[in-house]
């Protein structure tokens, strides 16, 4: 099988870019990969299926999408929003109406009408203010033959939305740790947040909590690593909530070396999130990895965490108190962290392995260049096997092996 791979790569800086240079390795040893030039909106000739990395960012993933409507293909669908994607390409290139239109497809003249008020700005954009009300998913959906998604929360989200193609649920590859020596910035308890920090990281929420950690544990850390979004004066908003120097060290955009050193340094790992769009966190990975405690929102991707390997802070009015709560039992109890840090570890070697993950995507691809062929002969062995072992209809193995399918998505 040959597959046309449109993805970002490095050295653009993105998640979806250092995943994909993580992935295609492991895949090309199953298969035959093609990695398509940015900005080739064409296959390479021969290939067999084609498979899009979407996410939300519109530099990175605006020629992905336009490649998706010239061929049609199966879509790995890092965010279910896809508001900010759609609005880059479509007002971002001054075509009001392209934005208008699938504001309409997907909400009907309400949503039109929302539309012109962010356009003639008479209401904030939706993207920002609204996202999972308006996620405008439909725009890269219509065209994908197949998805594969990372959580639960996202097949589940697209069903809802009437996406009726094949889903497969394929978790997010773990990274190898490195040979690194951990970093330790502090001699005290430090607590890390890693990646693009914006505001659905929490960030003020996170230092409140901590502020009120450190006013019991003067030696606690909080370590900050990661670019700031556009438009999200970081630097400002700590100095407004008042996070003293000495408590907080802040690290901008890092290599990949120093970025796991650093990683490897800290006691405990947080990755809030909210709103959510219906991302899994690269950087929550990488924490597993490296046997981290984890302190997340109830949220999305993150609620699928199993309960020994994260503490779970809901988003809500007391989400401050909750999440200080969390802070302070990971910073003073050493066996809790430790229980949690182990169970992570063994979550990333289980259900993340890199060739267990890759095994995945060979099958889904496979199935979707081989189409309903592929699901009929599976379901003739199945049947064939039942029967050789005096399996019939009516027994309750039978039921069994039908639900069994049915969450693969065979015979639905």
């Amino acid at each position: 099988m040959r597959v046309a791979y449109f993805s970002p790569m490095p050295p653009e800086r993105s998640g979806i870019s250092d995943y994909s240079a993580l992935l295609v390795p492991a895949l090309r040893e199953r298969m035959d990969v093609v990695v398509v030039r940015r900005g080739r909106k064409r296959s390479p000739r021969g290939t067999d299926v084609a498979l899009y990395h979407v996410g939300n960012n519109p530099d990175a993933h605006t020629w992905i999408v336009e490649a998706l409507r010239r061929r049609p293909g199966v879509v790995v669908l890092h965010d279910f929003v896809l508001h900010h994607l759609v609005a880059g390409m479509t007002i971002g290139r001054n075509d009001v109406p392209g934005y208008l239109d699938a504001l309409e497809r997907e909400h009907g003249v309400p949503g039109r009408l929302l539309g012109y008020a962010v356009v003639e700005r008479r209401i904030p954009s939706l993207w920002e203010s609204r996202p999972l009300d308006f996620p405008l998913a439909w725009f890269v959906l219509e065209h994908a033959t197949g998805l594969i998604v990372h959580s639960r929360t996202v097949h589940d989200l697209a069903r809802k939305a009437g996406y009726e193609g094949p889903i497969w649920i394929v978790p997010m590859p773990a990274w190898p740790v490195p040979s690194v020596e951990p970093r330790r910035i502090a001699p005290g308890p430090v607590v890390g947040c890693f990646g693009i920090l914006n505001g659905s990281k929490r960030i003020p929420e996170l230092c409140h909590a901590f502020a009120a950690v450190r006013a019991r544990h003067p030696d606690a850390t909080l370590l900050l690593v990661g670019a700031s979004s556009p438009g999200f004066d970081l630097e400002r908003r700590l100095r407004s909530l008042g996070v003293d120097g000495e408590g907080l060290v802040r690290r901008k955009w890092v290599d990949e070396q120093l970025l796991w050193e650093l990683m490897a340094g800290v006691d405990v790992s947080v990755n809030l999130r909210h709103p959510t769009m219906g991302e899994t966190s690269g950087s929550a990975i990488r924490s597993l990895t490296l046997g981290l405690p984890l302190v997340v929102s109830d949220v999305g991707w993150f609620s699928e965490l199993p309960d020994e390997v994260a503490l779970k802070v809901p988003v809500a009015a007391d989400e401050v108190e909750r999440l200080e709560a969390a802070l302070e039992l990971l910073v003073t109890q050493e066996g809790l962290r430790r229980s949690l840090g182990a169970a992570a570890a063994e979550l990333a070697k289980s259900e993340h392995d890199l060739g267990h993950v890759a095994d995945l995507y060979l099958a889904a691809l496979e199935a979707s260049a081989g189409g309903a062929a592929v699901a009929e002969a599976v379901l003739a062995e199945v049947s064939e096997a039942a029967s050789e072992v005096g399996i019939s209809r009516r027994d309750a193995d039978a039921a069994e092996i039908a639900r069994r399918l049915a969450e693969v998505e065979l015979g639905r």
